[in-house]
């Protein structure tokens, strides 16, 4: 009966070390940033999907033979080709741009937390505010202020 007791006891142990690990690791801003960032990208390729789906018939490029048609007047099986070609591009960048914004915000979040030491609103309005800056750099200052306006009262508001 004492062995049993004594590989319980260690079987025990083991899980409540794991168990640290995983809170230490939860705790860490790269694990975060990271947890995020996969989080993100996983949800953004959903969405894609979802709404690529949700499109309708659209006139096709000027690159075929013939002048534009739509896309109707294609064989089924071309269709679906494009179609599902269309899917996944579109899959594919919604995950991108979902995981590069969920890993920019967590990240800057978990860092805002740490210089503050607090947990509070504040740190995710701060953390939307530069997510948001950060996103719209490339389109000048104005660009700048309305993006950071927008992620943190988008970040207020959640």
């Amino acid at each position: 009966g004492g062995r049993q007791m004594a590989g319980v006891d260690q079987q025990q142990l083991q899980e409540q070390q794991m168990i640290k690990y995983m809170q230490k690791a939860m705790e860490s801003c790269p694990a975060k940033t990271v947890i995020a960032g996969t989080m993100g990208f996983g949800l953004g390729g959903l969405f894609g999907l979802f709404m690529s789906s949700m499109r309708y018939d659209t006139p096709l490029s000027a690159g075929m033979p013939g002048g534009v048609g739509t896309i109707s007047d294609l064989p089924v099986r071309e269709q679906l080709k494009r179609g599902f070609k269309d899917m996944g591009r579109s899959a594919w960048g919604s995950a991108k741009n979902f995981g590069y914004i969920g890993a920019v915000f967590a990240g800057t979040e978990c860092a805002i937390e740490g210089l503050r030491a607090k947990n509070d609103l504040g740190n995710g309005v701060a953390a939307g505010c530069l997510t948001g800056g950060w996103l719209a750099r490339s389109g000048g200052p104005q660009a700048v202020a309305i993006g950071c306006a927008g992620f943190a009262a988008f970040s207020a508001a959640i």
